[in-house]
């Protein structure tokens, strides 16, 4: 049997009724339930075809590596409309039957803070950006976050400093760092409750069950060996069928092995743990000095005053390109470029020192959280006056 929603007019503004339509088609495993649109963090998006298979078993596995019991409550502060929300937060409620407590209709740090301690939420779900929202609210130390013990932090690089920080400050003692795409249903990767800090912090966890990875030369496609860096490809169940109408986009992502290629940069450690060192498609060109923009982030979350940072590639006449950094400042405090730059000096490398920087209040993003890098470099090709030096450098 085959059922389907359909909503009157009124239940779409919350009133009204949903009619459940009961119908005789078969329902195959592999059949597409959605088409789940990608973040658009680099680009347009594309819709992804993921099946029956794909989400179910996600988000089984998730709740299963969380342990949730119908005792657990999820805080779910992010969109349904993506995978992070419908998958590792609906499915593995679906999974498990604990409870989904959705505090807003959009995301809203105070509301989080709220809904945790109003419904004695167990687990916490958000992107880093929401997470440092959070932490950083002026009235965050007069919630009470002692019912919490676990979540998941995922959807972009996971800052080590932030990491540490919702641990301790908001008692999730068992956090955990989830790690894969759209494409992949999406969870690839996960930490475990019981992990210590170091594998928590530090990596992305190991090989979700079911899971084949490998780490490739970006130009021979041959697996690395543990301890190098490569692309990280992935392969299983969880792989999507293919982009919504674009044969040559997914012939392009999944090779004739049924390899996708996911356009992460990592390197598998000798534990099998997993570490995440940036896009492929992130990586700076500074005459001639590949510079990976995840490395200056995470180092410049280690100034006191610096609340969130961004990095990216910014065109350069002379040197091709060089390192743009966008600071947003913790509440009341001040600094200067030259202030951030010396604060790198003989502590990266010299090449590394982002030479543009900019102080925002907020960053380009995604309706999921996720900063747009692209969009950052445009804005300020614009405000530079670089578009001739850009054309020149794509061309």
């Amino acid at each position: 049997m085959r059922f389907s929603c359909e909503c009157t007019p009124a239940a779409a503004h919350g009133r009204g009724r949903i009619i459940l339509i009961c119908s005789e088609a078969p329902i195959a495993l592999g059949d597409p339930t959605n088409i789940q649109y990608t973040s658009g963090t680099t680009g347009s998006p594309k819709g992804v075809l993921l099946t029956h298979r794909n989400i179910m078993n996600n988000g089984y596995l998730i709740a299963r590596a969380l342990r949730y019991t119908e005792n657990d409550r999820i805080c779910l502060a992010v969109p349904f409309a993506h995978c992070f929300g419908n998958v590792i937060g609906t499915m593995s409620a679906v999974a498990s039957g604990c409870a989904l407590i959705h505090p807003n209709a959009t995301f809203d740090p105070k509301a989080v803070l709220e809904a945790v301690e109003a419904e004695r939420a167990t687990a916490i779900y958000g992107v880093p950006t929401m997470f440092i929202a959070e932490l950083r609210h002026p009235e965050f130390v007069k919630f009470d976050l002692s019912s919490l013990r676990t979540g998941v932090m995922a959807g972009a690089p996971c800052p080590i400093e932030i990491m540490k920080q919702v641990v301790s400050d908001m008692h999730c003692r068992e956090m955990v760092i989830a790690y894969g795409l759209t494409e992949t249903a999406p969870v690839l990767t996960m930490s475990e409750v019981d992990d210590d800090l170091e594998h928590r912090v530090l990596t992305v966890g190991k090989a979700m069950p079911c899971t084949q990875l490998k780490v490739v030369d970006l130009e021979t496609r041959q697996t690395v060996e543990r301890g190098a860096q490569g692309e990280i490809c992935a392969r299983g169940y969880m792989l999507m069928q293919g982009y919504d109408g674009e044969p040559e986009a997914t012939a392009r992502a999944i090779d004739g092995e049924g390899w996708f290629r996911t356009g992460d940069l990592g390197v598998m450690r000798e534990d099998g743990y997993l570490n995440i060192t940036g896009r492929a498609k992130d990586m700076i060109i500074r005459g001639g000095e590949n510079i990976y923009p995840r490395e200056i982030e995470e180092f410049l979350y280690t100034h006191p005053k610096i609340a969130e940072v961004q990095v990216t590639g910014l065109p350069n006449e002379r040197m091709g390109e060089i390192v743009l950094a966008w600071i947003r400042l913790k509440p009341s405090e001040t600094a200067t470029a030259e202030e951030i730059r010396q604060f790198c000096e003989g502590k990266i490398a010299k090449f590394k020192i982002p030479e543009s920087i900019r102080f925002v209040e907020s960053f380009p993003a995604t309706l999921s959280g996720k900063i747009q890098k692209f969009r950052m470099r445009e804005m300020e090709i614009r405000e530079q006056g670089l578009d001739e030096v850009a054309r020149r450098g794509t061309a």
